[in-house]
């Protein structure tokens, strides 16, 4: 959970990001807001990077950035699941507005043109991860996790999107069990992603569907035998 401190960053700097979105045409605020605690969050507190210079996304300073800089340790997973600590010079911003426009004019680029099109904060998310803006293998769980634990969907409400996505798939009515095929496991993987997880929704129930099965069930005190049955599909849908 977060730190008091913590909880009042999101409070400062919640409204002016959703603000900034709203006027900057972006459907969804909450993926923003949650990527500024996943970039600036360190232990109890803030980093260095957020906390003094204000850059609460993590953003470079590239070629192109004629502004401040700071030269700072941070970690790159080049390699899924190896964290490389490296050292990098990064935008310095004089106060939280200029922080979160920067965070914007940052991805005003051809690059993330996509984001603008996001209907939900899952598409945002993996959007932007797909444009490169992360080195995290995780980084799409990681802040959907944020969203539901700080929850950042209240922010979405009254602009772009406002209705909960949709499971297009039927829900099952019998057990669904790994090694089974077609709508009912995609049902399961569907409803796994609006979780957290990332899975491939190809109806297979193969080796990581049943890893998300099995870690969905632990953190919901279920019995961990990777079966979806009545009391899994509640816990999913609630």
């Amino acid at each position: 959970m977060a730190s008091d401190m913590q909880k009042q960053f999101i409070r400062e700097i919640g409204p002016i990001i959703r603000e900034e979105a709203a006027a900057r045409g972006y459907q969804v605020a909450s993926p923003i807001i949650a990527q500024a605690t996943v970039e600036s969050f360190k232990g109890a507190g803030l980093s260095t990077l957020a906390s003094k210079y204000h850059n609460y996304f993590g953003m470079k300073a590239g070629s192109k950035w004629t502004g401040p800089t700071v030269n700072l340790k941070t970690g790159e997973e080049y390699q899924p699941g190896v964290i490389t600590q490296i050292r990098d010079n990064f935008r310095v911003y004089p106060d939280l507005l200029s922080g979160v426009c920067g965070y914007f004019s940052f991805i005003s680029s051809q690059r993330y043109a996509a984001l603008k099109t996001a209907r939900t904060p899952e598409e945002y998310l993996v959007r932007i991860k797909a444009a490169g803006y992360a080195t995290s293998s995780t980084y799409v769980q990681t802040n959907l996790k944020r969203i539901q634990l700080y929850n950042l969907r209240d922010y979405d409400k009254g602009f772009g999107y406002t209705v909960e996505p949709r499971n297009p798939y039927a829900r099952p009515y019998g057990l669904v069990k790994p090694g089974m095929r077609g709508e009912p496991v995609q049902w399961v993987q569907w409803e796994l992603n609006q979780q957290g997880f990332s899975l491939k929704v190809d109806g297979i129930y193969g080796p990581k569907t049943e890893d998300a099965v099995r870690t969905f069930q632990s953190r919901s005190h279920l019995a961990c035998d990777a079966i979806v049955g009545p009391r899994t599909i509640a816990a999913l849908i609630d």
